[in-house]
C-alpha cells in the first residue's frame, strides 16, 4: 500500500502537552539543549527545573505497518512535530518526505525515525531537521536489510549540546544482528554520532558506510563501539574535526591508502574506494581483517559499486533530499 503525502501534516499539538522535570546538562551559552528527565536520565549534579513539551515526538510517534510505502509529493510534503516508528515490521519504504521540529530544545524531545526488529526497510531521499534526539535510531532488536540512502540530515539548530548550532544526535545504531547500509547521504552541520554503532557487549552490527558527504562537523562523525563491524569507503569528509573516533572499541576498516584499497579489492572482488579528508582531522591507520571477513558475505556490500570519492560532493548535493525523485 502506498500512502501519498501531498503537504506538510502538522502534529505538533495533536497529542497535547506534558509538564515535567528537566535538567540543564550543558553550561555553555548561548542556547544549550535542555533534557527531559526520561527514565532518570538527568545527572544528580545538573541544574534542574520544570518545563512543558509536546507529547508528539517525545512520547508519541506515527506507527508504520508492514508492506507500506510512505511517499511525499514534490519537495514540501511530510511531517512536522512527530516522527515515525518502524518496529517489528517488514517491507517498508519512507521516501521523499520532510520530518522536522520535534521538541528540538529538549534531549528526549523526539526521534525522527525509529526502527527496531524490522527487515527490508528503505529510508531514501528524505530531509530531516530540528529534532530533540536522534535523526535516526535503530534499536536493540535485530534489524536486517536496512538501507539509508540519499537523505539530507540537516544539523543546523537553534539549541545544541555545544551551543554552536550543530546538532549532536544523528544516528544511534546499538542493535543485535543488524545489517545496515548508509549510502550517498548528506550529513551537514552536526557534532557527533554520525553514526554511533554498537556499544553493548554481545550485540553485533554489520554496517557499510559508503559515498556519504560529511560537511562542517564540529565533533566526530564515525564512532564504532564494541560489537560493531564497519566498512567505511568512498566517503568525503570536508571540515570534519574528527572523521572517526580514535581508540574505537569496534571493528572498523577506514580505507585511506592505496594499500587499504588493494586489501579491500582483494577481499571483495570489486573496486573499493578510499575516503577523502579535506580540512579535517586525521585518522590513524585502521585496517581490520575481521571487517572484510564479516562483510564480504553480504551481497549488498560485495556487489556494491561505489562512485569515485572525488565525485561524492557534487553527486550528493545534486541528489540527496526531497524533490529529487518525483
Amino acid at each position: 500500500r502506498v500512502i501519498l503525502l501531498t503537504s506538510i501534516f502538522d502534529f505538533t499539538s495533536y497529542y497535547g502537552t506534558t509538564t515535567g522535570p528537566i535538567c540543564k546538562p550543558w553550561s555553555c551559552t548561548p542556547n544549550p539543549q535542555l533534557a527531559i528527565n526520561t527514565s532518570g536520565w538527568c545527572s544528580s549534579t545538573a541544574p534542574t527545573g520544570t518545563a512543558t513539551w509536546y507529547n508528539s515526538g517525545a512520547s508519541r510517534s506515527l506507527v508504520v505497518g508492514s508492506n507500506k510505502t510512505l511517499l511525499g509529493k514534490g519537495s514540501s510534503s511530510g511531517l512536522k512535530g512527530i516522527g515515525l516508528s518502524i518496529r517489528g515490521v517488514s517491507n517498508v519504504i519512507i521516501q521523499n518526505i520532510v520530518i522536522s521540529d520535534l521538541n528540538s530544545q529538549y534531549v528526549w524531545g523526539g526521534d525522527a525515525i525509529d526502527i527496531g526488529g524490522s527487515t527490508n526497510v528503505w529510508i531514501d531521499h528524505n530531509y530531516i531537521k530540528n529534532v530533540g534526539r536522534q535523526m535516526l535510531v535503530i534499536h536493540f532488536e535485530p534489524s536486517t536489510g536496512i538501507t539509508i540512502s540519499n537523505n539530507y540530515f540537516d544539523g543546523r539548530a537553534t539549541y545544541s549540546t555545544g551551543c554552536d548550532g550543530h546538532h549532536y544526535w544523528v544516528f544511534l545504531l546499538p542493535g543485535q544482528g543488524d545489517q545496515i547500509t548508509i549510502a550517498q547521504n548528506y550529513i551537514y552541520y552536526t557534532a557527533g554520532r554520525g553514526p554511533h554503532t554498537g556499544g553493548t557487549s554481545g550485540n553485533t552490527q554489520q554496517v557499510h558506510i559508503v559515498n556519504n558527504y560529511f560537511n562542517s562537523i564540529t565533533g566526530h562523525a564515525l564512532d564504532s563501539d564494541v560489537g560493531s563491524v564497519v566498512l567505511a569507503e568512498g566517503n568525503y569528509f570536508n571540515s570534519v574535526k574528527t572523521p572517526s573516533v580514535a581508540g574505537t572499541a569496534g571493528s572498523e576498516f577506514f580505507i585511506q591508502s592505496s594499500s587499504d584499497v588493494a586489501t579491500c579489492n582483494a577481499a571483495m572482488g570489486r573496486t573499493c574506494q578510499a575516503n577523502t579528508l579535506v580540512g579535517s582531522g586525521s585518522v590513524a591507520a585502521r585496517v581490520d581483517a575481521a571487517v572484510m571477513k564479516s562483510l564480504k558475505s553480504l551481497d549488498g556490500v560485495k556487489k556494491y559499486t561505489p562512485i569515485a570519492t572525488s565525485q561524492v560532493p557534487s553527486y550528493v548535493l545534486a541528489n540527496a533530499g526531497v524533490g529529487k525523485v518525483n
